[in-house]
């Protein structure tokens, strides 16, 4: 007998698909939770793919839903019950399956939320104009707001910062500083502990 594809294996690989996409912006928030900020940058290399992946996710949820939606033929000669599907096999599921795979695909969009809000934080400082140090780094392997958040959150963690901005479009992070309480190879180590390579 010849085994269908139903929609519960659209869902999953659907499901599966739209993880895979948003590897690469999921990760650095849970290395941030997790401890292991090294591990940030470990699926950078998807990001090229992921407008393949999220139109592949896309076209794999149409179907599921095509399945399931699409009108049965009818059994003539069969008196059955109709039997309420499992919980696996209803539109429920798949709506929810649809759903959490949204919230995936987005992800990358909403990632810096995650991160806490060091400006809030910072107190006001004055700092003699001699002791105002500048750096611009070029940085390999940022995709999305996540990864800037990453960058912002690890270089504040220092004393001495009085800005960082991360811009994963530019692939440049500016970072202003107070020469006096931290050095720039401190602010460099900070960097490439989350991951990301600095690029001369």
């Amino acid at each position: 007998m010849k085994k269908m594809i139903t929609s519960t294996h659209g869902a999953f690989a659907g499901l599966l698909s739209a993880i895979v996409a948003s590897l690469c912006c999921i990760t650095p928030v849970l290395a941030l939770f997790s401890g292991s900020t090294g591990i940030a940058s470990t699926f950078t290399w998807i990001e090229p793919y992921r407008s393949f992946l999220i139109g592949l996710t896309l076209l794999i949820l149409g179907f599921a839903w095509y399945q399931k939606l699409k009108p049965r033929p009818q059994d003539m000669d069969c008196v059955c019950e109709d039997k309420k599907p499992k919980f696996i096999q209803s539109k429920t599921f798949l709506f929810l399956v649809t759903l959490l795979t949204g919230v995936l695909l987005t992800f990358p969009y909403y990632s810096n939320l995650f991160y806490p809000d060091t400006s809030v934080e910072k107190q006001v400082v004055y700092v003699s104009e001699n002791n105002v140090g500048e750096l611009s780094y070029s940085i390999q392997g940022m995709t999305c707001t996540g990864c800037e958040a990453h960058i912002e959150n690890e270089v504040n963690q220092l004393k001495g910062i009085l800005e960082v901005d991360a811009n994963y479009e530019t692939s440049r992070t500016f970072v202003k500083y107070d020469k006096s309480k931290v050095r720039s190879d401190e602010i460099a180590k900070a960097i490439e502990k989350t991951g990301y390579k600095i690029v001369e």
